[in-house]
């Protein structure tokens, strides 16, 4: 017997506003509620739940990198350039089997938290 799959990923911010603009407005994540009267917001993200908000105490607080995946990449990265967000590099291959290559490009929310933007596409034709 194993654990269950992800259900959810807490995110350490420092302004809860600021978070659920950029990762609602943004990023376009669902946004579910938030919590009144706590700095706390919550998103649903396929299966798994955005639990974004301050740490209650410092054994809480850490980076996570998040990876989202995008039917296309490059139409997606051109989106959120366009929205303000500054790309750590451009959709870049990080894998390539017989099947499938897999893409990425990095950013950063506004705390800072590591998120990327992946893509399953055909393999390219080497040779």
């Amino acid at each position: 017997m194993s654990v269950g799959p992800l259900s959810q990923v807490h995110i350490s911010v420092n302004d809860v506003d600021r978070a659920v603009g950029f990762y609602r407005d943004v990023l376009r994540i669902p946004f579910l509620f938030r919590v009144p009267g706590q700095p706390m917001a919550f998103f649903q993200s396929g299966d798994v739940r955005l639990y974004l908000g301050v740490p209650e105490t410092p054994d809480f607080a850490g980076r996570v990198t998040l990876y989202f995946r995008v039917d296309d990449l490059d139409a997606e990265h051109a989106r959120l350039r366009e929205r303000g967000v500054d790309f750590l590099d451009g959709p870049h291959l990080v894998h390539r089997d017989e099947v499938t290559e897999l893409w990425m490009a990095f950013f950063r929310d506004p705390d800072g938290n590591n998120l990327a933007i992946t893509s399953e596409r055909p393999p390219t034709r080497v040779g």
